[in-house]
């Protein structure tokens, strides 16, 4: 990880698109603004996560059977 400092308006640039800005500084908060190209997506972490547990617990529940199929079968006259 590079940890870098940075004051009120300076800027890091990653790659030749990405722009991270300062915007403001008070107490306890840092506010960043950041240009970066269209086809980047930027997503706050913990929705991220949110996100990914989402889609794991639908996979999840897509794979298991349903309970109680069994007495759901359909028995055949001959």
């Amino acid at each position: 990880m590079l940890i870098l400092t940075r004051k009120l308006n300076e800027e890091i640039k990653i790659g030749s698109g990405i722009t991270v800005k300062i915007v403001s500084i008070s107490d306890n908060t840092v506010k960043i603004g950041i240009d970066a190209p269209p086809n980047i997506q930027i997503v706050r972490t913990e929705l991220y996560e949110k996100v990914k547990e989402i889609s794991v617990n639908a996979t999840k529940s897509i794979n298991e059977k349903p309970s109680g199929l069994s007495k759901l079968k359909i028995k055949k006259i001959v």
